[in-house]
């Protein structure tokens, strides 16, 4: 299966990138749900600055990097 993907890490707006990230999935679960089934898998590493790199996998993919000071403790 060939995925596109759709780097979200140079958006334009003032969304962080984990709110972005979240809406996407948001998005795919109720895309899925309308269509009647969906398979969808998320992937996450750290890359380079202990930024986290989170794809989700659904027809396409969507790329965010997430910064650590994003993420609540």
């Amino acid at each position: 299966m060939h995925h596109k993907f759709v780097d979200s890490t140079a958006a334009d707006s003032a969304e962080t990138q984990l709110a972005e990230a979240l809406t996407c999935l948001t998005q795919v679960v109720i895309d899925g749900l309308r269509h009647g089934h969906f398979k969808c898998a998320i992937l996450s590493s750290i890359g380079k600055a202990n930024r986290r790199e989170l794809i989700i996998e659904a027809g396409k993919s969507h790329k965010f990097t997430i910064p650590e000071e994003e993420l609540r403790r």
